[in-house]
């Protein structure tokens, strides 16, 4: 698994602002505003999620998660939620598609979620501040760089004091072993 650098998720968050920005412009010829930017929301985080996939080097459940994508999107575009929820909707499939190809452990996961609210937070500060949507994708993705340098075994304590202390006992019997042999050594 190859994690992404901030400053690669800088240029993805240029690519993102830039992509929303043309989007929205193009898409509100045909469409009105409210509608064309829920498909922004949707196209643009299908595009995040496609990169992250491609960034993961995960091989399995790549056709399962594209299609979960798509029903899910597919669902929310389809009923009538209000904007907010649309966002979280597809702000919540991001951070847990991230979670999964990225983080081995849940505090890394609890850590990405509140990025992931973060960004979100700094998007609408950005779109009303501005009123633009480039800038307010530029936030977002910004903030979402920083995913990167999450480490990724980031983990709470051990869940199985058990394995744990079998592991030690491992260690323990291979420590001694170690010591013997070099005290064989340095005797002879």
């Amino acid at each position: 698994m190859t994690r992404p650098s901030f400053l690669e998720g800088v240029l993805v968050a240029l690519a993102a602002s830039l992509a929303a920005g043309a989007l929205f412009s193009t898409l509100t010829l045909v469409l009105r505003s409210p509608p064309a930017l829920r498909w922004v929301i949707a196209l643009v985080a299908l595009g995040y999620v496609l990169y992250l996939l491609g960034r993961s080097g995960t091989r399995v459940g790549r056709v399962t998660t594209i299609l979960v994508w798509t029903l899910v999107s597919g669902a929310a575009l389809a009923l009538p939620l209000p904007l907010a929820s649309f966002v979280l909707v597809h702000g919540g499939m991001v951070w847990l598609i991230r979670s999964l190809c990225f983080h081995a452990g849940l505090v890394a996961a609890l850590a990405d979620l509140g990025l992931a609210l973060l960004g979100l937070s700094a998007a609408v500060w950005a779109g009303t501040q501005t009123g633009s949507l480039a800038l307010a994708a530029w936030s977002l993705f910004l903030v979402q760089a920083l995913f990167g340098l999450i480490p990724s075994g980031l983990a709470g304590a051990a869940t199985d004091p058990v394995q744990g202390a079998q592991s030690d006992d491992a260690f323990e019997r291979a420590y001694r072993g170690a010591e013997a042999a070099l005290r064989r050594i340095h005797s002879t």
